[in-house]
């Protein structure tokens, strides 16, 4: 009888799932109502469960028996309710041995608690805050579900709905001295556009950019590089630009200045520029540099985007019409990327190479226009042949006719 019961704790002890013929646990929850019975209908999804693992390997017990005296028996090791405070750890006795963890999933990390305990959330709970979260609150307790499950709580679509149950939940966060707005600002971005609009889900969520089981916020000095994890380009571009020394020296976050954190919108060319409502004026005013830097890049932006608009409208005036533009039409395609080119170079700042890729699109573009305009040319002369061809069809038809009546009137009186 006594190895009857030990047996979940050797092989547990071994690395081995604690698998039993019998679960009076389950069996027992199931007969109850309400929450006591939910644990046992919830465990059927479980991924541990599926794996081999049962109750006794997070609370202990004898599940092989049917005596509630021996089943949960502090003797055996059983825990009811788990105090919140040493549930990171108690995940941790299997999900930071690599033996047994990569046995079952080879790629999967094991160093989730040492990261939990260099987050916010693990310092606080080791000081004694138990509102903050640990892995329960996140990957849910009896039904655990592999992350790529759309289910699961952590996966990407559900991942900013899991954390907004906490810090969009004002007197949950009462006390913590930190805005509650973060989800309403985020479902404006264009990052939860791309998640769950277009279902890319590569797509930046609240993990992306502060950790998931280290999870921090990322200080000034790294807000750029937390973005540039992403935007490579235009980050190198920053880091050079003169925006990065003086934005350090006056401690801004970097990309947060223009573009926000949360509320991430399309960037359009309405940030940049000296009229109402761009960003520029938020730091310069009139007769500084960046002032005359800005105003410049605007205008050449426009310009750009202004021929390319007047190029596409005499392309698709010249495709409607019939005549073939195919070639004037890719090199617009080149030009618009020049647009797109102009837009990134912009976070170097710097006039000069902005105007270099607007030129190039200016040039492109201008090309496209006069290939719009001969095709026009060609089409009325065209027109105007085929005018005078039906002109001269109708002459030669109505001359035909006269012949024909004169010699129909002739034979007439001949006879």
């Amino acid at each position: 009888m006594k190895l009857r019961w030990m047996a979940p704790i050797f092989v547990m002890a071994l690395g081995l799932p604690a698998q039993t013929a019998k679960n009076s646990c389950v069996e027992c929850h199931a007969a109850l109502e309400g929450d006591l019975a939910r644990p046992a209908e919830l465990f059927a999804n479980d991924i541990h469960g599926k794996n081999g693992f049962s109750c006794v390997a997070c609370h202990g017990g004898d599940p092989s028996s049917d005596d509630p005296e021996v089943a949960m028996s502090r003797g055996r090791g059983f825990l009811g309710k788990i105090d919140r405070r040493s549930v990171p750890a108690r995940c941790a006795r299997c999900h930071s041995d690599a033996n047994l963890i990569h046995r079952f999933k080879p790629q999967q990390r094991v160093d989730q608690l040492a990261q939990y305990q260099t987050s916010v959330h693990g310092q606080r709970l080791a000081a004694g805050d138990v509102k903050v979260a640990n892995c329960i609150d996140c990957h849910s307790v009896h039904d655990i579900r592999e992350v790529s499950d759309p289910l699961s709580p952590v996966y990407p679509l559900r991942l900013p709905e899991t954390c907004a149950r906490c810090h969009a939940d004002a007197a949950h966060m009462q006390g913590y001295r930190i805005p509650t707005d973060q989800f309403e600002k985020y479902r404006k971005s264009v990052h939860w556009e791309a998640l769950a609009q277009r279902g890319d889900l590569s797509a930046p969520n609240c993990a992306t950019c502060h950790g998931n089981h280290g999870a921090a916020p990322p200080g000034v000095a790294s807000v750029a590089m937390v973005c540039g994890s992403c935007h490579v380009v235009f980050e190198n571009l920053f880091v050079k630009s003169p925006h990065k020394k003086a934005f350090d020296n006056m401690g801004l976050a970097g990309c947060v200045v223009c573009h926000s954190n949360h509320d991430v919108e399309k960037p359009t060319l309405a940030l940049v520029g000296v009229q109402p409502g761009a960003v520029c004026l938020n730091c310069h005013a009139k007769g500084d540099k960046g002032y005359e830097a800005a105003m410049q890049m605007r205008s050449r932006l426009e310009q750009l985007a202004a021929s390319l608009g007047r190029s596409d409208d005499i392309l698709k005036m010249a495709e409607s019409s019939g005549m073939e533009v195919s070639e004037a039409r890719l090199g617009l395609g080149t030009a618009n990327e020049s647009l797109v080119k102009a837009e990134v170079d912009l976070h170097s700042f710097d006039p000069a190479m902005v105007d270099g890729a607007v030129a190039k699109g200016l040039e492109v573009a201008q090309s496209s226009y006069r290939a719009g305009q001969k095709a026009l040319e060609e089409r009325d002369y065209r027109r105007k042949g085929l005018a005078l061809s039906l002109v001269t069809i109708v002459v030669t038809m109505a001359g035909l006719w006269l012949a024909v009546r004169e010699l129909d009137n002739r034979r007439k009186k001949s006879s």
